[in-house]
């Protein structure tokens, strides 16, 4: 089989017959006629599309149905289909397909055995990504960082390896973790669905996975764009973020009783891409018991889930995993922990200097005047109360306060000392007792 490169990324090869699917025949068909019984597709171009195979291998199945007497063809030709012959099921085939339905409800897209995924996955690792300074730089562009964050974030995420980044609150951390993302240009190939040990798990999630244009076939170039295995879909990279709604049981495979199908966990989702947990400590489970749960994944690239039955198998963990915390590392990590995570960046508020900066870039974009004598004020009267402790988030609020204060008074949008005391009150609230 070809393969063929999609924006430096090795596209999965379309199988070309039925042996080449590297699965059971007799789920094969059922899912064929599963998929016929529920989407009442009849000609072998509809069915192909239906399980996302080449009509040639959606003809095989259909052979092999046909051969076991649970299709029949119509003996019609479908005009509105290029004169293909129609097929539909005997009574054998529906009793056969209502059968299947009872054990597993799951019918469409043809799933990718585990050992056929984990060749794509090794093909669009995250840990071969190459992301240089500029790519990096441009994707944080609307931020103001210090000089030396870039240096310390580039080597990390180009690693692929696992990242925390800790510090006070409201400087940037969840922001930086998009960039990170919107840096990743590349596409890549997510399964709709995979299969081990007969059981189906689904992949693509459109909740979580950005599904990227086709490019569009030029009939003139003798190979074309879109001859992928089609039972996969072409997204960006893709990002997971969690925060304090992270529990260890949302790792773990996800079993549907009714459907009697298995959804795939978050970090599996993530796969080629990258996982967040914001916000690490504020989750019900111990920060440490969540890290417990990621050593051998971050260790070994793998990850061990299980089925109903109890039988556990190996999934890739091919994922950039960012850790961010407003805590000190010793205070929510033994150091055994703090060792598998292979790089530790400190992400501080800014100096008085980046901060105006900020200040003044937020003040442009949202149409507020600034004024020399207002920012004196702001920097001389109000700053040293909370001795001098700058963060990112604090230009957005104050002005976004200013803003509001404007509209109700009916005021021009023009920094004034009144205007920051007014804002500046509703950003800390005033230690004092409660009288109850």
């Amino acid at each position: 089989m070809n393969m063929q490169t999609t924006s430096s990324v090795t596209a999965p090869p379309q199988p070309r017959r039925v042996q080449d699917m590297q699965l059971p025949l007799v789920m094969m068909r059922d899912i064929v006629l599963k998929t016929i019984f529920r989407k009442n597709v009849d000609t072998a171009t509809e069915i192909g599309k239906a399980i996302c195979l080449p009509v040639t291998v959606a003809q095989e199945l259909i052979d092999m149905a046909r051969g076991q007497a649970l299709l029949e063809a119509t003996g019609t030709l479908n005009a509105n289909n290029g004169n293909e012959m129609g097929y539909q099921l005997t009574d054998s085939g529906k009793a056969r397909a209502l059968d299947a339905l009872s054990q597993s409800e799951y019918f469409g897209a043809m799933p990718v055995p585990l050992a056929v995924y984990r060749e794509q996955v090794k093909r669009q690792s995250i840990r071969d990504i190459m992301i240089t300074r500029d790519q990096l730089t441009s994707a944080m562009g609307h931020l103001i960082l210090p000089d030396d964050l870039i240096d310390n974030l580039g080597p990390a995420v180009s690693s692929g390896r696992s990242i925390l980044m800790y510090g006070p609150p409201g400087n940037g951390k969840s922001s930086i973790s998009n960039g990170i993302r919107d840096a990743m240009g590349e596409k890549i190939f997510v399964p709709r669905a995979i299969e081990f040990s007969g059981q189906v798990i689904t992949v693509y999630d459109p909740i979580v996975h950005s599904k990227a244009e086709e490019q569009v076939d030029d009939p003139t170039k003798l190979r074309r764009a879109n001859h992928y295995d089609l039972r996969y879909v072409r997204c960006d990279r893709p990002t997971v973020i969690t925060g304090g709604e992270l529990s260890l049981e949302m790792l773990d495979l996800v079993y549907n009783p009714t459907a009697r199908t298995y959804q795939a966990p978050l970090q599996l989702k993530s796969t080629g891409g990258i996982f967040i947990v914001d916000d690490l400590g504020r989750q019900a489970e111990p920060p440490q018991s969540l890290v417990n749960r990621w050593i051998v994944p971050l260790e070994e690239s793998k990850d061990i889930l299980a089925l109903q039955s109890g039988e556990k198998f190996e999934v890739p963990f091919d994922t950039l995993v960012i850790f961010s915390t407003n805590f000190h590392p010793n205070e929510i990590f033994d150091q055994a922990a703090l060792r598998r995570i292979f790089y530790k960046i400190k992400i501080d508020g800014p100096n008085q200097e980046n901060y105006l900066k900020i200040f003044s870039l937020v003040a442009r974009k949202k149409k507020m005047q600034l004024d020399e004598q207002s920012l004196v004020h702001l920097l001389r009267n109000k700053y040293p109360t909370i001795d001098n402790i700058y963060a990112n988030y604090q230009p957005v609020f104050l002005i976004d306060q200013m803003i509001a204060i404007c509209d109700f008074e009916g005021l021009p949008y023009k920094m004034t000392p009144q205007l920051i005391d007014r804002a500046w009150n509703n950003m800390f609230v005033k230690d004092e007792t409660i009288v109850k």
